[in-house]
């Protein structure tokens, strides 16, 4: 089991990065939220790791912290949930603001998320519950310092690596830069964006 990747940052997306240890290039599917906390390209990085392997595939997924990797295995424990689904729910909600919804009971912010239906934030409520206890509300975001541009571009591809069409996904990141402010972080404007498109 590959637990942990500490290495150097080559290559970084909003939804995947690839980091070069001793030679080798891994690629590394991760979720908005750990893509906030990257350092620049050629910077030394360490990410928690999750390995998943199907008949088809061997997929490398990571994360910034332990919350997030522990909360994407629990997620995958609801039934109907891969890993894919997984890290969308990750993309489109930090961790506390998931565990205080879980706890509320709150259907419809889980299902706000881009690829989760009611039926399947009511199953994540009622599977997940008893697991994550009690939990506070949303834990503000601090605001990046990427310049507008590169927010946009990150913003938009992000939303494309989740199903938007690319007309669409420029849009919809340029509204929510609009209405949330040049400070606003790419996870906080994707997250805006899939909002504004229900």
């Amino acid at each position: 089991m590959i637990t942990f990747l500490k290495g150097t940052l080559t290559d970084a997306l909003p939804t995947q990065v690839v980091i070069e240890v001793n030679g080798i290039g891994y690629e590394v599917l991760i979720p908005l939220s750990s893509f906030e906390k990257l350092p620049p390209l050629g910077q030394a990085v360490t990410l928690k790791t999750q390995l998943v392997v199907r008949e088809d595939s061997q997929t490398l997924y990571g994360f910034a912290t332990d919350d997030e990797r522990e909360l994407f295995k629990l997620i995958q424990g609801v039934s109907g949930i891969g890993p894919r689904l997984a890290l969308n729910v990750l993309s489109g909600m930090n961790v506390a603001t998931f565990k205080g919804a879980i706890g509320a009971g709150d259907v419809k912010l889980l299902s706000s998320i881009n690829g989760v239906g009611k039926k399947t934030a009511e199953r994540m409520v009622l599977e997940l519950k008893d697991k994550l206890g009690p939990a506070g509300g949303a834990a503000a975001l601090g605001p990046a310092a990427a310049p507008g541009d590169k927010t946009i571009a990150d913003t938009a591809a992000a939303l494309e690596a989740l199903g938007t069409k690319p007309a669409e996904a420029q849009k919809a990141a340029q509204a929510a830069q609009a209405m949330l402010g040049p400070q606003a972080s790419v996870e906080e404007l994707v997250r805006a964006a899939l909002k504004g498109g229900r």
